[in-house]
């Protein structure tokens, strides 16, 4: 009885060359991903490692910052309302640190109002002096918040003539203006109603038009001590407007308008429940 070797083809030769190596490729495969998974996660628990130790350094520092800012604030309140406040030299520098250092959360104008009252009452060579560091002191506020608040939304200025208004007694219209800000366009309109030289103040009457809205208007007198993140009118869609005086001359004075996010607004303001309610729906329907 004979027997027939069967002849292999090249294939078979190359499925036995090959069979030992599957086993070895199986294992190199699931070791390379072991090593990258575990890479991987290791990566991801240093993130999340670094992620949680900056944030308790941030809340650390922002809580030692919180209670230097509440023991400055106390401080400079009581001395600044204290008698023995070292006259207007003392209640000036109090008023700077004040200003400088809280002016995005609290309404400095009647402090302002009151010093400016001392100054006007007071008598001696420093008098000028003092009224023109009193407005320094306000106009550097008005800038630092207009700087910001103009990268935040648009804007646009003003001149106002006083010649002119006193040939309209009844008050004159600016150039109105059309801003836009998160898709909401709105057209703003000033009319000058009166001026308060010794005050350097301006009453003024805006009108906002917003499509679908109708008008809204509002009387108020501006004047040096009205900073805009805290003296503003509040619009729908969580937005706010402020107009500013940037210079009052003899002749003339220029205001700035600015539109802008009610999130710059100062920290004083109250969340409306009504504006946040909408604005979840509107971000959920995006």
């Amino acid at each position: 009885m004979s027997t027939e070797l069967k002849q292999k083809d090249p294939w078979d030769k190359f499925e036995i060359v090959l069979r030992p190596l599957n086993g070895l490729l199986t294992a190199v495969a699931v070791g390379l991903l072991g090593y990258y998974t575990s890479n991987i996660v290791r990566q991801q628990e240093t993130r999340d490692s670094n992620e949680r130790v900056y944030t308790e350094l941030m809340s650390s520092r922002e809580q030692a910052e919180s209670g230097l800012r509440k023991d400055m604030f106390q401080s400079i309140i009581q001395a600044f309302l204290s008698p023995q406040s070292g006259g207007l030299e003392g209640k000036m520098l109090n008023l700077e640190m004040l200003a400088y250092n809280f002016h995005e959360s609290l309404n400095l104008k009647p402090l302002f109002a009151h010093l400016q009252r001392l100054v006007d009452s007071s008598s001696g060579k420093e008098k000028a002096e003092y009224v023109q560091r009193l407005n320094e002191v306000a106009q550097e506020i008005t800038t630092r918040q207009l700087v910001l608040l103009q990268q935040a939304g648009p804007n646009f200025s003003r001149s106002v003539d006083f010649g002119q208004l006193k040939s309209n007694p009844g008050g004159i219209e600016l150039e109105p203006g059309k801003l836009k800000l998160d898709s909401v366009e709105r057209e703003f309109k000033l009319s000058v109603l009166a001026i308060d030289p010794e005050q350097r103040e301006l009453t003024v009457e805006m009108g906002v038009t917003t499509p679908g809205e109708g008008m809204q208007l509002r009387n108020f007198r501006v004047g040096y001590y009205d900073f805009p993140m805290i003296d503003n009118t509040r619009l729908s869609h969580d937005q706010r407007v402020a107009v500013v005086i940037n210079q009052f001359g003899e002749g003339s004075a220029d205001l700035t308008l600015v539109y802008f996010p009610g999130s710059y607004a100062s920290l004083k303001e109250k969340v409306s429940y009504d504006e946040v309610v909408e604005k979840l729906r509107r971000l959920s329907q995006q």
